[in-house]
């Protein structure tokens, strides 16, 4: 029987075998080399810094939970927790910094240590998005499982500055703030301009469509 054979360094090895009639049998040897499952590890990679991109597109707020001691069930109970206008996200610090490097979000740069899942808040609604999270980890008794930053508007947040996201106000709570103060004294109006720049926004926000909705009438 002759036997010849044929090298494919970048795949496989072939063994050719003319057993009988003149006719080739192919052999294959499998390998499975080291470049390949490095190219499909850079892919995902990739994908991921991607997925973060994509996320901060329509982002308000970011924050870091700890995810070391969740189970599987635990995570998916949790995403199944959240509202819709959040997503839940794990991913390597390396490649959520890559995502953030150079925006306002790199300053969430303190969090890039120990493992943690990602929460993006896509609404303006702040504190109520962060409710579902402080009621899953008070019912399943995951003290050690905190927040372990923010950043917000591009400030960042510790652990201990939590209480100043989840105690702001409501829209519509600002919105009845901002109308009750144009509708009232000039001191009234001076006071409320004296408020945070993000608080006067959405009070000329909701006076401009209160103007809208009474012209539309």
């Amino acid at each position: 029987m002759e036997t010849t054979m044929f090298s494919f360094p970048h795949h496989q090895t072939l063994t050719l075998s003319k057993p009988y009639n003149n006719q080739f049998l192919f052999k294959p040897i499998r390998t499975r080399p080291n470049f390949i499952r490095a190219a499909i590890s850079r892919t995902k990679k990739e994908e991921t810094v991607e997925t973060v991109k994509t996320h901060l597109e329509n982002c308000h707020l970011l924050a870091a939970i700890k995810y070391t001691g969740f189970t599987v069930k635990q995570f998916q109970d949790l995403r199944r927790s959240l509202p819709e206008n959040t997503r839940l996200l794990v991913a390597k610090n390396t490649l959520v910094y890559k995502a953030i490097e150079g925006t306002k979000w790199e300053a969430l740069k303190p969090c890039m240590k120990g493992m943690n899942a990602w929460l993006f808040v896509l609404t303006e609604e702040i504190p109520a998005s962060l409710k579902p999270y402080r009621d899953f980890q008070k019912e399943k008794k995951l003290d050690g499982n905190d927040f372990t930053g923010a950043v917000f508007e591009g400030k960042f947040y510790g652990p201990d500055d939590f209480k100043a996201l989840e105690s702001m106000p409501t829209r519509a709570e600002i919105y009845a703030k901002v109308l009750g103060a144009l509708q009232s004294p000039a001191m009234g109006l001076v006071s409320t301009l004296q408020a945070p720049a993000r608080d006067i926004i959405m009070v000329l926000k909701a006076y401009v469509q209160k103007l809208e909705e009474e012209q539309g009438q």
